[in-house]
């Protein structure tokens, strides 16, 4: 009897070891097994199960469009420079250090979070996995442009769901920052969308167009999609050329637009053109033009966007 429960206890026990193996198999080579359990993509134990298997197929994916990029900035021995705004607990810094910083033995990552707290468990992190090029700045994105902790010139410039303006606010610090490529993931975009509702009868009279706002939901839908065209016109307008792609595999979000900006120097007059014209049939460039006929709660963006920085 005592051999006979031996034998039972043992079966499982001998299976553990090769399934949990085959769920390592998975990751990239030299990958941290302890920054993984610490991102909740491993599970203490070390295993993957649907939702961090999920989140590791996200992290991949989002990994395989930055990565060319940073090859390219990596050529003849550079050292790379990449800032993430609105880092939150800088999940994608360490992904990509941990994926091509760490190997690569030089550059930098800064990490800039406006919520302190995170900062500090962020700084914690990468002490205990001796990541020793990361660095993380408590700011605000609008405040990092002027932040003597920050280098004059930076590589890379990314922003993962950077809510509002501040999205506006990580290209403008990436044309500041004379970047040579900038991958961004917008959010929850309100500044047009609040400027078309503030014309919106006006805007009914004078064209049928303005039926494509005229509900609510369709206004907020509709000044998302303005803001993020806008966006690629001032990046092209400014010399990049733009690539807009969806972030397939983060089916958990429904901002799922992924806006890839690459520093040419052709800077297109066409993008400039367009840009201003799009201000004007949606009645957007007279309501800004005076100062008070929209509701922005900062610095109207479209004015900015209608003059874009040199590079």
């Amino acid at each position: 009897m005592k051999a006979a429960h031996h034998k039972a206890v043992a079966k499982p026990s001998g299976k553990s070891a090769p399934v949990i193996s085959a769920e390592l198999s998975e990751l990239r080579p030299g990958q941290s097994i302890e920054l993984l359990k610490e991102l909740h993509i491993l599970t203490r134990e070390g295993r993957l199960n649907q939702d961090s298997r999920r989140k590791l197929k996200q992290v991949y994916h989002l990994f395989n469009f930055i990565e060319p990029l940073l090859q390219e900035l990596s050529a003849a021995g550079h050292s790379p420079t990449l800032a993430d705004h609105g880092a939150g607990k800088s999940y994608l810094g360490f992904i990509l250090y941990d994926l091509y910083f760490k190997a690569l033995g030089r550059g930098h990552i800064y990490g800039i979070e406006w919520r302190a707290e995170l900062v500090e468990k962020s700084r914690a992190l990468a002490q205990q996995l001796g990541f020793g090029r990361m660095s993380f700045l408590n700011l605000s994105v609008a405040e990092s442009t002027e932040a003597a902790g920050l280098p004059e010139r930076i590589d890379m410039v990314t922003a993962l769901h950077a809510c509002d303006t501040a999205t506006d606010d990580a290209i403008a610090f990436g044309l500041q920052k004379q970047a040579r490529a900038m991958v961004i993931v917008p959010c929850c975009q309100a500044e047009v969308a609040a400027c078309l509702r503030q014309g919106k009868a006006l805007q009914l009279a004078r064209t049928p167009l303005a039926e494509l706002w005229r509900h609510p939901l369709h206004t907020r839908e509709l000044g998302s999609q303005v803001t993020n065209v806008l966006r690629c016109l001032h990046l092209e307008a400014s010399g990049y050329q733009v690539t807009v792609t969806e972030l397939v595999g983060w089916e958990h979000s429904m901002k799922n637009e992924l806006i890839i900006a690459r520093y040419t120097g052709q800077k297109k007059r066409s993008a400039r053109e367009r840009l201003r014209a799009i201000l004007r049939e949606f009645g957007l460039e007279q309501a800004l033009g005076r100062g008070s006929g929209c509701q922005c709660r900062r610095t109207t963006l479209p004015c900015r966007w209608a003059k874009p920085r040199r590079v």
